[in-house]
């Protein structure tokens, strides 16, 4: 058998008379203290001058990640996870920590997974096959088809290809054109207005990649 204590710890308050650590006295008090008195002393200076300056602090970094799910409407349960790889994902080590330990939860769960990584720099997530370093990769990822999966993987100088969105076995599957509806965030948005393409791209393209077909 256990028991459990439950220990309670009080606190009372005394009223203390003694000498303080510290006293801050005008001059004059100062030379009417006796000799004899042992308290530390501070003495404020008759032209205080203000020696401070104005630093900066290191204030935390929130940033946000967004991401789709797909949810059965009686029951609330997650179906599929739509993933869009970011920068803080691929390219620093705690934001690639936190994905991939979330990816691990999806992946060991009977959802489904997407992760849509078009970000030429930076480390590839992980799987067991080894293939060609390429630009641009998505990965459709259906629960119960693991550890199989199927891998999209293309170039700059190719469309992104056409691919299913995974839901329930008996649900049929949304096949999304991607490149189209890219080309239609580009439009509305104006992006044509807003970005320098005369700067180089990060990284930069290969020479063949340069070149305008």
């Amino acid at each position: 058998m256990l028991k459990i204590f439950r220990r309670r710890f009080t606190c009372s308050t005394a009223i203390l008379n003694g000498i303080p650590d510290l006293a801050i006295l005008s001059a004059k008090q100062k030379e009417q203290q006796s000799n004899s008195n042992k308290t530390a002393i501070a003495t404020l200076p008759t032209d205080t001058e203000n020696k401070s300056i104005t630093v900066t602090l290191p204030l935390p970094l929130e940033i946000k990640e967004g991401y789709l799910e797909i949810r059965e409407v009686s029951t609330g349960k997650v179906i599929t996870v739509i993933e869009v790889l970011s920068p803080t994902n691929k390219r620093t080590k705690s934001g690639r920590k936190s994905y991939l330990e979330k990816r691990e939860k999806i992946l060991q769960s009977d959802t489904n997974l997407v992760e849509i990584d078009l970000i030429r720099n930076g480390d590839k997530m992980p799987i067991m096959t080894n293939i060609p370093d390429i630009d641009y990769r998505i990965l459709v990822v259906r629960s119960d088809c693991l550890p199989s999966a199927q891998l999209f993987a293309f170039t700059v100088r190719e469309a992104i290809p056409n691919f299913t969105i995974p839901l329930e076995q008996q649900e049929q599957e949304i096949k999304l054109n991607l490149q189209n509806l890219l080309l239609e965030i580009y439009e509305q948005a104006g992006f044509d207005l807003t970005l320098d393409y005369n700067q180089p791209p990060v990284p930069e393209l290969l020479v063949k990649d340069r070149e305008l077909r």
